[in-house]
């Protein structure tokens, strides 16, 4: 039987499969092989007395290391209009850590009935991601989130207090708020908060990252300063600088900085840019 992992907890994993979801063990020949099963990791299970074992580990599309996650395939950004105000920067090392491991960044400015939210969605639009607008406290979710969320496993991150667990909540029916998964469990039951898959519909499943908005620079130092440009939708394969392998920040005649200078690049976007630029450049690669 083949199922996803959609919770972890002191050693046992618990797979949905079939409409159900199944207590289980791995087996050890995943710790002579320094396979560790982490939460959205493809499945086979086998079921003897009752009793679920975890046979084998598809192979994975994406794994995040913290949290651990695999087959991640899309990161929903939470920034709220306000209260607290958009920290723009911590923002945009998001989206470049998601861009970094290979997984689609959506953006949701949420708290829209608290502030004028426009310029921040002309920040990101006009970057070339999807933006979504919404207020958690007064919309239907649903409806308007569902078509960027189905057939996708999405992890939710963003700062304290910008709505994430609201939405989630509302999305889940709740289930996220009271610790509870629904489904039939065959085996005990956990309400701890962790790391958990939630399925709002098939193959689509939300994932609620606790820690996720303490993500550091050192998340994407796998790559170079040269490469730090790429990670930007509205800064990659720009030709025409006169310099090969321009840093797109003291050289002249930059296509980039002339795409600033034309409001084509928003202003924040740029200094960030510049800001993890230094710090990559300074970071010692072993």
């Amino acid at each position: 039987m083949t199922g996803i992992i959609i919770k972890g907890i002191g050693g046992f994993y618990y797979v949905e499969a079939g409409g159900a979801v199944y207590e289980c063990k791995a087996r050890g020949v995943f710790r002579k092989k320094r396979i560790t099963p982490s939460i959205g990791d493809r499945v086979d299970i086998e079921l003897k007395n009752g009793k679920g074992s975890i046979i084998e580990i598809h192979e994975r599309k994406t794994l995040l290391m913290r949290p651990a996650a695999a087959n991640v395939d899309a990161l929903m950004l939470v920034i709220a209009a306000a209260s607290p105000d958009p920290n723009l920067f911590l923002a945009d090392k998001m989206l470049i850590n998601a861009e970094v491991n290979g997984i689609k960044p959506i953006i949701c400015i949420n708290k829209t009935d608290l502030a004028e939210y426009e310029a921040i969605k002309d920040i990101y639009v006009k970057a070339g991601y999807d933006v979504i607008a919404v207020s958690a406290e007064k919309d239907e979710l649903a409806d308007i989130m569902m078509p960027y969320l189905k057939g996708r496993t999405t992890a939710f991150a963003g700062l304290s207090g910008v709505g994430k667990s609201t939405i989630l909540s509302q999305l889940t029916g709740g289930e996220l708020e009271t610790g509870e998964i629904s489904g039939k469990i065959q085996r005990g039951k956990h309400t701890t908060r962790h790391v958990e898959l939630f399925k709002l519909a098939e193959d689509t499943f939300v994932l609620d990252t606790p820690g996720f908005s303490s993500l550091e620079i050192t998340d994407i130092s796998d790559i170079t300063e040269s490469e730090l440009a790429d990670c930007f939708p509205e800064m990659a394969g720009v030709i025409g600088c006169r310099f090969r392998g321009c840093s797109h920040i003291n050289e002249p005649d930059c296509a980039v900085k002339k795409k600033l200078e034309d409001g084509e690049i928003a202003p924040s976007r740029y200094e960030s840019y510049k800001t993890l630029y230094e710090i990559l450049k300074n970071t010692k690669k072993y």
